[in-house]
């Protein structure tokens, strides 16, 4: 069966209506701009009327008598002089254009006095840094005209500088990390501190665009992310760099918000994180946000150095290996989790040998998280034991193939403590609360394109993935829900993401046998002695056991662990 052709208004209608839209547009353009002195007649005389009636309205009523008596009087007044009516129609219809014009304050052409006064001065300060002797017709002289230098600029209602583009010279060195800094921290003092202010260099153009950055929001508390596995929201950033949004929920109101995510697991380029910050910063905080989110699909060790309880609520939680904070304990653990990452490690490759999958106990993620591990530094080196951060080099080294997660978090101060293997295999950087433009440098391996400020809330910073741009950072709010000072509403946050509490092995009961069903259980007797287990045998008996293993018993999560095996 032949197929019949489309009708030729289907075939091509969408041009001949977009042709007819377009006309239809410009034919209301013409006649707007042809009726435009009937328009503004006609809204006068509406604006004279509404006024009338208000008049009217305003008036008494013992005096609205003598009102008609004198509008009438007028109106034969004007009927009885010669041209009267003529006269009084044009008159009325000069009061309804003038009542009628628009009354939009019409934008200024250019800057006030202040605002031309404090580009100037703007100006006159990049004269040293843009200007060559050599240069026959500079850009930047002292009393020059600025307006060649600012095509491009706005303030905010404080009379501030809110956007700026800035030219400069193509001698100048826009290539040189020292001779940005320069500039950048010039134009923030003089554009006005306590803003952060984002810097775009257009090399190809030579132009600087300086911008104001909103402040990130601080009132979003622990919840959960629609993220995948592997995936770790890290906090929020600006809508600039990041492409990706995420549905949060504050009180009753839902808003979509960009974040910072880390990606962890065999195809991570940066498997593990360092954080760094003054006391207070947040540091904890954001280990506990990374906790709660890795419980979901992982286990995890935790390393308190602080000793100040900060992760309190996690002890006993399903998934929580430990949470220590002796160094005996945290020595333990960090030694069973470079044991379990050498058994992921030989039972992933002898199933890939044998060309069978990877056993199902080496794909469930391990994370390791540590508060402050330089405190531990101190405590072996005063012991004279060996440094915890030593243990670290087999999980660093060697974690990604097998889903083993390093987390850090240490002052600022203390990075010099830190071992060589952390600060090596740490590409994740994360850095909050204050800190200078050299700081930041050094830890993130790049400058960010924001000034930074002195004052900053808990849990602001940056954050840098590997070789990646350099990010602005809020960690969503999870403080220590046992702590008096914290709001309940932020309380009940952090304690609905804890997963339930895990019996201790101790505390199980096994259920009493029918006696009717089997054997009646052996009575000892007397001839025949109780035998005593080989780990209640006092330490006395064993001649090479180390006291420290005598004094303190093992952590949980060798215990567990020799039972799963």
């Amino acid at each position: 069966m032949a197929r019949r052709p489309l009708p030729r208004i289907l075939s091509n209608g969408s041009a001949q209506l977009a042709r007819s839209r377009e006309l239809a547009r410009t034919a209301a353009d013409s006649a707007t701009d042809v009726l435009h002195p009937l328009i503004t007649i006609t809204r006068g005389l509406r604006r004279l009327a509404a006024a009338g009636r208000r008049r009217w309205a305003e008036t008494p009523k013992e005096r609205r008598g003598a009102l008609l008596f004198l509008a009438a009087s007028v109106v034969l007044v004007v009927a009885l002089v010669p041209y009267g009516p003529l006269l009084a129609a044009i008159t009325l219809m000069a009061a309804a254009a003038w009542q009628g014009r628009d009354r939009s304050p019409s934008a200024s052409d250019g800057p006030d006095e202040s605002q031309s006064q404090r580009l100037k001065s703007l100006y006159e300060a990049l004269v040293p840094y843009f200007s060559a002797a050599e240069d026959p017709e500079p850009l930047y002289s002292h009393g020059g005209a600025w307006d060649k230098a600012f095509p491009t600029y706005a303030f905010d209602g404080g009379g501030r500088i809110s956007q700026l583009v800035v030219r400069y010279p193509a001698y100048f060195t826009d290539g040189e990390a020292e001779a940005r800094a320069r500039i950048e921290h010039l134009l923030a003092a003089k554009s006005g501190r306590g803003r952060e202010y984002h810097f775009t260099w257009d090399e190809e153009g030579n132009q600087l665009t300086v911008g104001v950055l909103l402040p990130l929001p601080v009132d979003i508390a622990a919840q959960r992310f629609v993220t995948t596995p592997g995936e770790t929201v890290l906090g929020f950033t600006d809508p600039t760099r990041v492409q990706r949004t995420l549905p949060l929920t504050h009180g009753e109101k839902q808003r979509d918000v960009p974040p910072v995510v880390w990606r962890t697991g065999l195809r991570s380029t940066e498997p593990h994180l360092l954080a760094l910050g003054q006391p207070g910063s947040g540091t904890s905080t954001l280990l506990r946000s990374i906790a709660l989110q890795a419980l979901l699909h992982g286990d995890v060790v935790i390393v308190d150095g602080g000793g100040t309880g900060e992760y309190a609520c996690l002890t006993g939680r399903d998934g929580v290996l430990a949470v220590e904070a002796g160094l005996a304990g945290v020595t333990a653990s960090l030694e069973w989790a470079a044991t379990e990452t050498e058994r992921r490690l030989i039972a992933a490759n002898q199933a890939h040998q044998a060309g069978d999958p990877p056993p199902d106990d080496t794909k469930r993620p391990l994370w390791i998280l540590l508060d402050r591990p330089t405190a531990f530094t101190h405590l072996a080196a005063t012991d004279g034991r060996k440094d915890p951060q030593l243990l670290l080099q087999v999980p660093l080294r060697h974690g990604r193939p097998a889903n083993v997660t390093v987390v850090v978090a240490d002052q600022l101060d203390s990075m010099d403590a830190l071992s060589e293997p952390v600060r090596q295999h740490t590409r994740a950087r994360v850095v909050l609360g204050p800190a200078t433009a050299d700081q930041l440098e050094s830890v993130l391996g790049a400058p960010p394109h924001t000034t930074p400020i002195d004052e900053l809330p808990p849990g602001r910073g940056y954050a840098r993935l590997g070789n990646g741009p350099v990010h602005r950072l809020q960690v969503p709010a999870t403080p220590n829900p046992y702590d008096d000072a914290t709001p309940d509403a932020l309380c009940e946050a952090v304690l609905d993401l804890l997963p339930p509490r895990t019996p201790p092995a101790d505390g199980e009961t096994i259920p009493e046998q029918d006696q009717s069903e089997g054997e009646p259980e052996p009575v000892p007797t007397d001839e025949e002695p109780e035998s005593v287990p080989v780990a209640a045998q006092a330490p006395e008996s064993r001649p090479d056991a180390a006291p420290a293993l005598a004094e303190e018993p093992r952590p949980n999560p060798v215990t567990v662990l020799a039972k799963e095996k």
